[in-house]
């Protein structure tokens, strides 16, 4: 695992609230590799899920630098950011902001047709993706006739169909019933291994986080190892 995908130097994050400056993130270092598994985990409030949002680019840090396939993206201006993350990235939250008029297998296509591939193409790629993931039979269902678990798995099917360097999960089953929960897990951790990608996985589940290369605890604003 020679090779870096996503690197973060001396990122500090911080919010003004009245007159005051909360400071959240303070001055994280952090290299994944590819192909490597990290959790983060942390009390609530910590600042887990504006730590993912600032190595995804959907943040910009207030100090420091986030590096993403090579590229710094915390310098580009929020239309590069998003090309580059369509590039490199694939994102699974706890909801799975799936579009509820189209079909599993049209929520799937979504990120390859931002990319510019063509329809016969994308779908191809999201067939076989969701029938890796066991939803071959659910290809023409919307969202609202889904189960919680199938709507999940399908986000996790969107987040991996354009085989990312790295996807970032925060809190991806939270919403479901534990044995639920573990499918999604156990496909999640299946396709990353299939595809190669990196997983940066924020849990509150201590049995998930001890099945990761790497585990980190944010405390405080500072990453330390667990």
């Amino acid at each position: 695992m020679n090779d870096i995908v996503l690197d973060c130097k001396n990122i500090s994050k911080s919010f003004k609230e009245a007159d005051l400056e909360v400071d959240v993130l303070q001055r994280i270092n952090l290299t994944i590799c590819k192909g490597e598994q990290i959790a983060i985990i942390g009390s609530s409030g910590a600042g887990k899920s504006t730590l993912l949002h600032l190595l995804g680019g959907l943040e910009t840090p207030t100090t420091g630098e986030v590096w993403v396939a090579g590229k710094q993206i915390s310098n580009l201006n929020q239309a590069q950011r998003g090309l580059w993350r369509n590039l490199h990235l694939g994102f699974v939250y706890q909801f799975h902001h799936l579009l509820a008029e189209f079909t599993a297998l049209e929520n799937v296509c979504m990120p390859l047709l931002i990319r510019g591939l063509s329809v016969a193409e994308a779908q191809d790629k999201a067939v076989t993706i969701l029938s890796q993931i066991g939803l071959e039979k659910r290809l023409k269902h919307k969202p609202g006739e889904l189960s919680g678990g199938e709507r999940q798995r399908t986000a996790v099917a969107r987040a991996l169909v354009t085989e990312p360097s790295c996807v970032l999960a925060d809190e991806p089953t939270g919403n479901l019933d534990q044995h639920t929960a573990e499918q999604v897990y156990e496909r999640i951790l299946e396709l990353n291994n299939v595809i190669g990608t990196s997983l940066i996985l924020v849990t509150h589940a201590p049995n998930l986080a001890k099945r990761m290369d790497r585990t980190l605890t944010l405390v405080d604003g500072r990453l330390v190892n667990s």
